[in-house]
């Protein structure tokens, strides 16, 4: 299968960040190749009171505006439905992305029908996905995603989550299980809802090793006291096990 058939919508919710944005989207135009790989980019202002959607339509991206905080999991599903791609890629506004990223993360969805969902590694994340590629700087990021895109080359693993900083799919996938749900709201475990409910549909996931993009980490979450974060943790695997009945700790 071609990686580069069709245009993949990369959707960025946020919520009073704009210099994080600015540097998401520079990175993915200076590090996306149009020609190769088409691309939109759909940023879902959660009603930020920064100036996003100013810049947004300065900028000529397509801007859905929220009057509110609706939290991650209704943010995405409203640039889902906004958007245009024949691909869905939810991205976090807090990572940058690296040279060949997209291209390499459609070769990986690309390379069987029934892979369902791809992710990249990263320096910050849960779970599997986290590795330990060394850099000191943007620099160094970036020449230790361009070694590993050479050094790991076609290294997809079979993985039972991916974590939804950067999460790309098939709009197919999207039209057979729906949206993220958004009792997880204002975020965690909805990727692993995804995840869980693709599987259960018969597709497998892929964490793409040769797909190295830097995550700054819980951007959004991180103005919010400890306590509180963990306690909305903790009330969304809850919510999680009571509509599985199973653990997901299961599949760290």
């Amino acid at each position: 299968m071609n990686a580069a058939s069709g245009m993949t919508s990369i959707i960025i919710p946020t919520y009073n960040a704009l210099e994080l944005v600015k540097t998401a989207v520079a990175s993915i135009r200076l590090y996306t190749e149009p020609a190769q790989t088409p691309y939109e980019i759909v940023v879902v202002d959660n009603g930020s009171a920064d100036g996003t959607a100013r810049w947004c339509a300065g900028e000529g991206l397509t801007c859905v505006s929220l009057a509110r905080n609706a939290g991650f999991p209704a943010a995405c599903n409203l640039g889902m439905r906004a958007a245009g791609g024949d691909y869905f890629l939810l991205l976090n506004n807090d990572v940058t992305v690296s040279f060949g990223w997209l291209y390499g993360l459609l070769q990986a969805l690309n390379s069987r029908e029934d892979v369902g969902i791809v992710g990249p590694v990263t320096n910050y994340a849960s779970g599997r996905q986290q590795v330990g590629y060394p850099f000191e700087s943007p620099a160094d990021f970036h020449r230790a995603a361009a070694e590993a895109r050479v050094r790991e080359a076609n290294a997809w693993e079979p993985i039972l989550r991916l974590v939804g900083f950067c999460m790309l799919f098939r709009r197919a996938l999207y039209d057979r299980i729906g949206e993220l749900d958004e009792r997880f709201s204002p975020g965690h475990y909805e990727d692993d809802d995804y995840c869980f409910r693709a599987r259960m549909h018969g597709f497998g996931l892929l964490m793409c090793r040769d797909v190295f993009v830097h995550h700054q980490g819980s951007a959004s979450f991180k103005r919010n006291d400890a306590l509180e974060l963990q306690r909305l943790v903790e009330r969304n695997r809850s919510q999680f096990i009571a509509k599985w009945q199973v653990d997901p700790a299961n599949f760290m």
